[in-house]
């Protein structure tokens, strides 16, 4: 069976956002590789060569939550509501330390609560931007 990754691209804050994740989600980084790490005759410009190029932190069962920082000459990332990472708990303690974790500097948009299709579930933007949905499913 295929394994969803999500890869979430940013303007110059890739680094603060994972490092946020790595404190929420815990473990280790996979990569962290920087556009300087790049070999090959073209070097990054300055301003780019510390950005993050590709960063890795594996989550759960075989998941991985990817990132990168999008570089000057690329153009800007832009931000909607058409992304957002879905994460199920494995327990309710586990769901409430998600989402306080991940909405720390965000913005709720649905507290986590008990709802009707027997779940706790909550929505928030954080503060990088990006969209997320906590739940966990009560047996």
């Amino acid at each position: 069976m295929a394994t969803l990754n999500p890869y979430l691209n940013f303007n110059d804050t890739c680094e603060a956002a994972f490092n946020l994740y790595k404190s929420v989600f815990g473990g280790e980084f996979a990569t962290v590789m920087r556009f300087k790490d790049v070999p090959g005759e073209n070097p990054p410009p300055p301003a780019d060569a510390d950005k993050i190029m590709h960063i890795a932190l594996p989550l759960g069962n075989n998941g991985v939550l990817m990132g990168s920082d999008r570089p000057g000459h690329m153009g800007k990332t832009t931000f909607g509501d058409s992304v957002t990472i879905s994460i199920t708990a494995g327990s309710e303690e586990e769901a409430h330390q998600l989402f306080g974790g991940l909405s720390a500097g965000g913005t709720v948009t649905m507290p986590l609560g008990k709802q009707f299709w027997g779940a706790l579930f909550g929505m928030l933007t954080d503060k990088y931007g990006i969209h997320w949905m906590v739940s966990y499913d009560y047996k």
